[in-house]
């Protein structure tokens, strides 16, 4: 394995605790719902997702496993967790200890507490360890630094050249944890691995960061993260005008030999397969050509490139869940998805509420806004020979309103 990622868990949360007239909400950050599903669980699916990342592993507090194992599930690529300890630098640590004899080329690492990273935050850092034996993400600070003391102003301070760290914290592997046993004995905390590494002499690049990547600590980070996740984007939040766009996405794959067809992310026994590169799921590939289309972003091949033999057998869910990621970073929401599946067999009506649960999970929406439904051709053309598979799909998007 050459890059794999950290997921720190263990922490408490206390800040993030809500109190009402009917008592305390003191459930850790990272096990609170927000939008309907574990923050853990939004916070492991990037880098699951990402085909640069070749397993994750969370470090959770002793005692917390089965807890993690019910709000994470169990998905592909997910390594059993291991206890942190006492402290985040500590936690971190004990879980590059447990990589030590897997000897990853690359980790890096993340606080659960962060839900919103994207792809291409977890790809600047990566890039940079080509050159680098360490690269966090950081946003310039914007706003004026004052120090001071008894609710009175001592001084301001000089903000050129001071960056907001971020995470994900990439490092090489081998001199991160030598940094790490080395600082263990200290009398002193660090605030992150960065600083670790400074500590030990290790050079650390700074990477574009990015805003939407904000770490959940009070109430307030979770009202406003609730909003975002329900369409109403820091672009609504401040009455600018938005606009709906429509997709329209196609797709066909003909039968070969297999006892088995992926269809909107459920496995269905059949008498044949399906063939294609990737895993040959008509319908997701459909639905992402529909929200690419729906943002005037290329098809599924620019993308993915059939050529590409890192391509071969992959999960679909992976181009669509891309596809998705591309309208959040724009300011969008997903506002409804539409998927015809066009078949004489397999039934698709024992499975359809399995595929429209599966693409909400993908696409991060309600299942009310998906929308599975299949027929026949009436036995006439390739469909109706029982040659293939057919999918037609169309997409909703709301976007801040722009020229482009």
């Amino acid at each position: 394995m050459k890059t794999i990622a950290i997921i720190v868990a263990g922490g408490a949360g206390l800040r993030a605790a809500v109190v009402t007239d009917t008592g305390c909400n003191a459930e850790p950050k990272q096990f609170r719902r927000l939008g309907g599903q574990p923050v853990i669980s939004r916070a492991l699916r990037p880098f699951l997702s990402h085909p640069a990342i070749d397993a994750v592993l969370p470090v959770v507090r002793s005692g917390w496993e089965e807890r993690f194992r019910q709000a994470a599930g169990d998905p592909a690529g997910l390594l059993p967790p291991v206890a942190g300890g006492d402290r985040r630098q500590d936690s971190v640590r004990l879980g590059l200890e447990a990589l030590a004899d897997i000897a990853p080329e690359r980790v890096l690492i993340h606080d659960a507490a962060r839900p919103f990273v994207s792809a291409q935050v977890i790809d600047r850092v990566i890039s940079a360890l080509d050159s680098d034996p360490g690269a966090i993400p950081a946003l310039p600070v914007s706003d004026t630094l004052k120090c001071g003391g008894d609710g009175r102003i001592a001084g301001t301070v000089d903000r050129a050249g001071l960056y907001a760290a971020q995470t994900p914290q990439g490092f090489r592997f081998g001199p991160i944890l030598k940094a790490h046993r080395e600082a263990a004995g200290l009398d002193r905390e660090f605030t992150d691995d960065a600083a670790i590494a400074e500590w030990a002499g290790l050079d650390v690049a700074l990477v574009a960061g990015d805003a939407a990547n904000r770490k959940l600590t009070t109430p307030e980070d979770f009202e406003m993260a609730e909003k975002l996740l329900s369409g109403e984007s820091r672009s609504n939040v401040h009455n600018d005008l938005r606009e709906t766009r429509v997709g329209t996405g196609y797709d066909v794959h003909r039968f070969g030999p297999g006892d088995a067809v992926m269809l909107c992310g459920v496995e269905i026994a059949h008498s044949h397969g399906l063939l294609g590169h990737s895993d040959a799921d008509v319908g997701l590939h459909a639905l992402t050509d529909a929200l690419l289309g729906a943002i005037a972003d290329g098809d599924i091949g620019s993308h993915f490139p059939p050529s590409d033999t890192q391509w071969k057998a992959a999960d679909s869910a992976l181009f669509l869940r891309h596809a998705a990621e591309l309208v959040r970073r724009r300011g969008g929401a997903i506002v409804n998805a539409d998927v015809t599946i066009v078949c004489e067999a397999p039934k698709v009506g024992p499975h359809r509420d399995d595929m429209r649960t599966r693409i909400a999970d993908v696409l991060d929406i309600a299942v009310g806004r998906v929308s599975v439904k299949a027929t026949t051709s009436e036995s006439l053309g390739f469909t109706g020979r029982r040659e293939g598979i057919a999918a037609q799909a169309a997409a909703t998007v709301s976007l801040p309103a722009s020229d482009d």
